[in-house]
């Protein structure tokens, strides 16, 4: 009986991760030496034994179709066994086993659209969030203006000529569910104007104590319209994250006049639009940091050693009151320790 529960399978937890690794990385798991970039997008990995591992990496998007999916699959079992992965940001791996089926695979993808690259001293396919398609916060499009900025940069996909590898995410709020300020460069949707607030539906859609307590700086407070209960919205304590949304439909956020992106840089069915803006601004901090960079600095590293001054006269960017941090909570991240000397 107490065998018969050891056996028993059960659907609790994902599988174990060895279930799914090619047989040339079972063989050799934990005996790998080094590994070096044969060309953009294509990467070696030898092992103590002599085996060697390809890796093919190649442009994906977040959002992918299932005959897109299906075609991906098809070029696995063509060319490596079947085995593919996907990478935190997007790309398409293929991992082969025998060198002679690199080129031959290169040629498949390329012919589907997808370009081969983002390795090394490069830019990588860039994170995004979930933008209109699916989320009821989002001030602006991710997936589009992803497409946007990539086609524009394109070439810092496909060769290796930065001075060190460079990461971009984009998040259409600013809850940044996709940490995009862990990135190089950061393209984030923000809302300027708090929420308007639809009180003849109010009450009949939300919960006011569940409204009031749901905004993280409380910039919410029971109120009345028309002799009926509602709620008010304390303006200057707003920052826009449409939490209250999140739980009461009867208070929008989104506005087409003034909601737009901001870019942050320096962290660790119809013709769809451009955004020239972005594009233009984006590639001038690339270009303006691979120009000045040291090798192998990253963004961050590079503002550190020039500074904040330095940094908005070379890049161009006009300093504006709203890039000095004023949020009531931004204290907690100032250097207040007891231990640190003035």
């Amino acid at each position: 009986m107490a065998e018969e529960k050891k056996k028993r399978l059960t659907d609790i937890g994902p599988p174990h991760y060895e279930k799914f690794l090619p047989p040339i990385i079972k063989e050799n798991y934990g005996k790998w030496k080094y590994h070096e970039i044969l060309k953009p997008g294509v990467m070696v990995t030898v092992s103590e034994t002599g085996a060697k591992l390809y890796t093919v990496r190649a442009g994906s998007s977040r959002l992918l179709g299932i005959d897109k999916i299906r075609k991906y699959a098809d070029l696995a079992d063509k060319y490596c066994g079947g085995y593919l992965r996907f990478t935190s940001r997007h790309n398409v791996e293929f991992l082969l086993s025998e060198e002679k089926n690199i080129e031959p695979l290169i040629n498949d993808l390329q012919a589907l659209g997808h370009p081969i690259g983002g390795m090394g001293n490069s830019i990588s396919s860039i994170v995004h969030t979930q933008g209109w398609i699916h989320c009821h916060s989002a001030a602006t499009d991710a997936s589009g203006i992803v497409k946007s900025v990539m086609d524009d940069l394109i070439e810092y996909f496909t060769d290796m000529k930065l001075p060190g590898k460079l990461r971009i995410a984009l998040a259409c709020c600013l809850n940044m569910c996709g940490a995009v300020h862990c990135s190089d460069i950061a393209i984030l949707g923000i809302h300027r104007r708090p929420p308007r607030v639809s009180h003849d539906k109010l009450k009949a859609m939300c919960e006011i104590p569940s409204v009031v307590s749901a905004c993280p700086t409380a910039a919410i407070k029971p109120s009345t319209y028309n002799d009926k209960p509602s709620v008010e919205v304390i303006e200057e304590r707003c920052m826009f994250c449409a939490n209250c949304y999140t739980v009461c439909p009867a208070m929008p956020l989104n506005d087409p006049l003034n909601d737009g992106v901001s870019i942050w840089v320096g962290g660790k069915v119809s013709n769809p639009p451009r955004w020239p803006e972005v594009v233009d601004a984006v590639r001038n901090l690339v270009e303006v940091w691979a120009k000045d960079a040291k090798p192998h600095e990253r963004m961050g590293e590079w503002i550190n050693r020039i500074g904040w001054p330095k940094f908005f006269r070379m890049t161009g960017i006009p300093f504006q009151k709203e890039h000095i941090d004023d949020f009531k909570h931004a204290g907690l991240t100032f250097k207040r320790s007891a231990h640190l000397t003035y």
